[in-house]
């Protein structure tokens, strides 16, 4: 059974419901694989993200969504975080007054719904700060606040860590990094991989693909998945671009 399969999705925007943005994309991911997802900007890329989450920005109008073999279609958010999914985001939210140590704290025991043993929870969330280079003191700093790109994203990838859940979408977690910072995120994320989960990458470089190991490459144009191969896909599109695609598909 696989991991997540989404079923000819279509998506609308809340605020304008006459312009659909996804137009039947199908997708399966199964325990055990890294996936990317590349293409232009504005082709539905990151709504597919937030569709998977059931923000309510986009409204699905036909298809399914099932994690497991059950649908999670129209669940609230934290349901369907509590079913074992992830999602870091491109531009990560600044949280004033909420320092690292509660937000991640809090997060893992909402998630987990157990009551979470302080000692064994500290130790393990400073073994993963040491494995990605970030400094202990961050956990006393509010969430985000005065932190860089880098430091914001590297952030990101050690609530992958502590969360530990069954799928992980990441939403552009390469986007203004540095070649050294591309390299922590990617040891975070070979850190969390494994048989018993899965990655999903939304990205529009081939940077940090340089750094992992990846089963499929998906290209996404207008609003659909128009070509899927291997790794090899990244590099083609590197050295082309998307114009070939985007003219085959037109409305």
């Amino acid at each position: 059974m696989s991991l997540l399969e989404i079923k000819n999705i279509h998506t609308v925007a809340e605020d304008d419901r006459e312009k659909e943005i996804l137009k039947g994309l199908d997708l399966v991911i199964n325990k055990g694989e890294v996936h990317v997802i590349m293409g232009p900007n504005g082709s539905g890329k990151s709504t597919l993200a937030n569709t998977i989450f059931n923000n309510p920005k986009y409204i699905v109008t036909d298809g399914d969504i099932l994690f497991n073999g059950e649908s999670i279609k129209g669940l609230k958010v934290n349901d369907i975080a509590k079913k074992g999914l992830f999602m870091s985001f491109q531009i990560p939210e600044e949280i004033p007054g909420v320092t690292v140590a509660q937000f991640l704290k809090t997060a893992k025991s909402n998630v987990t719904g157990e009551k979470i043993n302080l000692l064994s929870f500290s130790n393990e969330v400073e073994e993963n700060m040491e494995k990605l280079g970030i400094d202990k003191k961050y956990l006393n700093r509010e969430l985000n606040v005065g932190f860089s790109g880098g430091e914001k994203k590297k952030n990101e990838i050690l609530q992958l860590l502590t969360l530990n859940p069954e799928l992980a979408i990441l939403d552009e977690t390469d986007s203004g990094l540095d070649v050294d910072a591309i390299k922590i995120v990617s040891k975070g994320i070979d850190l969390y991989k494994n048989d018993n989960n899965a990655v999903l990458i939304i990205t529009h470089s081939t940077k940090i693909l340089e750094y992992l190991k990846v089963d499929y490459v998906h290209v996404l144009v207008n609003g659909k998945i128009i070509l899927s191969s291997d790794s090899s896909l990244a590099k083609t599109i590197e050295e082309n671009g998307y114009s070939s695609y985007m003219e085959k598909n037109e409305d």
